[in-house]
């Protein structure tokens, strides 16, 4: 991935990236931020409302807008300084959405990009629409991605969740002789 400068960035500019949406990805994301809406998670609530089964959390899907500008436009380095939506239809488990985001506007003076951002169904439905301002690097940044999703921060944290795993163990081995040396059985 290469990231863009303003001096490389014209309107009508534009980029996209395609996702397939499961259930798997949603319940990840809603554990990820906490969003236990029924609408979101409970296909027997979501079933007695109007969508009739679990829809994805709408910053689920702006998400795949911040996915197109921080790997291809601008790409990384950029800065997401603000973004408005409008959510217009319901995105379902097995929808296919194409994100784009599209130059409208650049200030070279204030090293800014307005972009026009739309994610659209299978059908060709808009789902979501609006305008982000972003601030692309002011340097060209290239970057590749880590192997798997995480797997720098695993790496980094790796350390500490060893010491972590020690420490429970050792707190349980602990607990049980402490209670064996005073007769009382541990549970």
């Amino acid at each position: 991935m290469i990231g863009k400068t303003i001096a490389e960035l014209r309107p009508g500019d534009y980029a996209e990236i395609e996702r397939h949406v499961e259930m798997d990805a949603i319940a990840e994301f809603i554990d990820a931020v906490g969003d236990f809406n029924p609408i979101h998670s409970d296909p027997a609530y979501a079933a007695a409302t109007s969508f009739g089964e679990p829809i994805a959390p709408g910053v689920f899907t702006a998400g795949l807008i911040s996915a197109v500008i921080g790997t291809q436009l601008p790409g990384p380095g950029a800065v997401y300084l603000s973004q408005s939506l409008k959510f217009m239809k319901p995105v379902k488990p097995g929808d296919t959405i194409t994100a784009r985001v599209e130059v409208l506007e650049v200030l070279t003076e204030r090293n800014r990009v307005r972009l026009g951002t739309v994610c659209r169904n299978q059908r060709g439905e808009d789902v979501l629409s609006g305008e982000a301002w972003v601030m692309p690097s002011k340097t060209r940044v290239t970057y590749e991605r880590p192997a798997s999703p995480g797997a720098g921060v695993r790496l980094a944290l790796a350390p500490w969740t060893l010491a972590a795993q020690t420490v429970a163990l050792w707190s349980k081995v602990g607990g049980s002789l402490l209670s064996a040396a005073c007769g009382h059985p541990r549970s």
